[in-house]
């Protein structure tokens, strides 16, 4: 019998380094398929080696044991096309976007009609690479940060992997406190780190077992979600505490609605990184307009709904004109605990124990958040390298989990300005002190979608056969050069309480000045890109 080599490493290695028999590979082919590089899941526990002895322990318990190997055709039996839509539905049904909303008011000081407009067109802009990436998983049966790899080549989309991995973590850390939060505000008794110690706990359970068990939470965790935010806005809109706050006008509007903007951008574009994660088992032939429509779908009506009703909110809070102190039940509680503290300002009074109950469902709403973040930081971890790979997926969940633990525990007591930092940059916090990195999914962006459309001409252009062939995915020289310009451009750009770009200063009051980074790192990537990547092509030809 004719043997085959398992290839989907650089040097040929697989992390249980044995051969599968033909009869496992070529025979499961359907006809329609390009199926070179795909792994059949087999592959994993053959050996005695303790990768194998790791996958055959994690079989038994159904924990999904892929990693970022090519899924093959036959095993992408994942039809239900809902269940794309409610993936994104319940990851943003969350108090995480609620908090986005309520930045408007008291972070950028902006009135009712000019933040809810910049929430709708926003979000509309910012959903759409979600949505386009999220239809190559079906077509190559590829995670997000391999498909990098026709972008940024081999070695590049490493780096790209680094930041993903930032992100993950750090976006894992902010909704983690938010949580936290709530359990606090329901009662005062419970310290910040059990609460992140219990939602954290609680997404690891999840996105152990796999791909199919964080789609089925997904699929019904919106749901109570939904029905306490419904609760949130009855309840307020019978409160008659809603003000029409007025737009205000010049330089300062200009500067707060575009730095909103960048907040509300980055969150929106934020699963950029690992759309197609959670598409790969999707069969080829699945409509790729139906793919976008209900990824579409379930990105903005969560978003629109929970950062509109969020700033909604927000406009209820007053503070005196001159000592700047809180003047009512929803001021006073959003500066004793931030987003718990205004939300129960809403629940508790007419509701007692039963407000009580829906803020710790709330509170729990940040595992649908936070189960994406975990879930694709093991495999970006394992885009890493030859040994990183060799570490089963759930093992770099644990890892993950741990490590975002670490930094929302400390980082509690300082949230606001996590939260209004990271929105635009990623954060990674050790202790108290905070490490800022650049506004990379628009750079990410402007890079990828020039190779797409201009260099490859569409999804004809891309040879999935070579995902894992060095030699044979672009150099990625233009690439890393135009992420360097996209870089730059970010920083003339941002507006940041701890540094404000030349071009960013005149854009706002030239004190907070007005943030453009986004647009502007995406439009330098884009730019050097197109120009660098054509000559590359010319010199290597791929």
């Amino acid at each position: 019998m004719g043997m085959i080599k398992t290839e989907y490493d650089v040097e040929g290695y697989s992390p249980t380094d044995t051969e599968l028999p033909e009869k496992h590979i070529s025979s499961r082919l359907p006809v329609y398929a390009d199926e070179t590089g795909a792994v059949p899941d087999q592959s994993f526990t053959i050996g005695n080696s303790l990768y194998a002895r790791a996958q055959r322990f994690a079989g038994k318990w159904s924990i999904e044991q892929r990693g970022i190997e090519r899924v093959p055709e036959d095993e992408r039996t994942d039809t239900n096309l809902a269940k794309v839509g409610t993936m994104w539905l319940a990851a943003n049904m969350v108090v995480s976007s609620f908090a986005i909303g309520v930045l408007a008011v008291p972070v950028f000081q902006l009135g009712f009609v000019d933040a809810l407009l910049t929430i709708l067109f926003i979000n509309l802009l910012g959903i759409t690479p979600v949505c386009f990436f999220s239809t190559f998983g079906p077509v190559f049966g590829l995670r997000q940060m391999v498909l990098s790899r026709f972008y940024f080549g081999w070695y590049g989309t490493k780096i790209i992997a680094i930041f993903n991995v930032l992100a993950c973590v750090g976006w894992s850390s902010v909704n983690v406190i938010v949580g936290a939060q709530l359990l606090h505000a329901v009662n005062n008794d419970v310290p910040g780190f059990a609460g992140v110690i219990i939602i954290a706990a609680a997404t690891f359970v999840v996105t152990l077992f796999g791909y199919k068990v964080v789609h089925y939470y997904e699929f019904y965790s919106w749901i109570p979600s939904f029905i306490i935010f419904l609760i949130v806005l009855g309840e307020f809109a019978h409160s008659g505490a809603f003000v029409n706050i007025p737009m205000k006008v010049g330089n300062s509007e200009a500067g707060s609605v575009l730095s909103f903007a960048s907040s509300v951008f980055g969150f929106a574009t934020g699963w950029t990184s690992y759309a197609a994660d959670y598409t790969v088992y999707q069969p080829h032939t699945v409509s790729r307009v139906k793919t976008f429509a209900w990824t579409w779908a379930g990105l903005i009506f969560p978003l629109l709904f929970t950062e509109m009703l969020g700033l909604a909110v927000a406009t209820a809070m007053t503070y005196d004109p001159v000592t700047f102190e809180p003047t009512n039940d929803y001021s006073r509680g959003y500066e004793s605990s931030h987003i718990g503290g205004l939300l129960a300002a809403v629940l508790f009074p007419p509701l007692g124990r039963f407000g009580r109950f829906c803020l710790v469902v709330l509170a729990l709403s940040i595992i649908a958040n936070n189960c994406p973040n975990i879930y694709s930081v093991s495999l970006s971890l394992q885009v890493l390298g030859r040994w990183t790979q060799a570490v089963p997926r759930f093992i770099w969940t644990f890892v993950g989990t741990l490590v975002y633990c670490a930094i929302a525990i400390p980082g509690y007591t300082h949230f606001e300005s996590v939260l209004e930092n990271f929105m635009l940059i990623i954060n990674t916090k050790t202790n108290t002190v905070a490490n800022e990195q650049g506004y990379w999914l628009a750079i990410y962006e402007g890079i990828a979608l020039p190779e797409h459309f201009i260099f490859r001409k569409g999804i004809k252009g891309y040879d999935p056969a070579t995902y894992t062939t060095p030699h044979l995915l672009p150099p990625g020289i233009a690439a890393m050069v135009a992420f360097c310009f996209g870089i730059f451009g970010a920083v003339m750009g941002m507006a940041q309480v701890w540094f404000i770009g030349p071009i960013g200063k005149h854009i706002g009051t030239p004190e907070y000045g007005g943030d453009i980074g986004f647009p502007l790192a995406f439009c330098f990537a884009f730019v050097s890109y197109c120009a660098l990547r054509a000559v590359e092509k010319r010199k290597y030809g791929r």
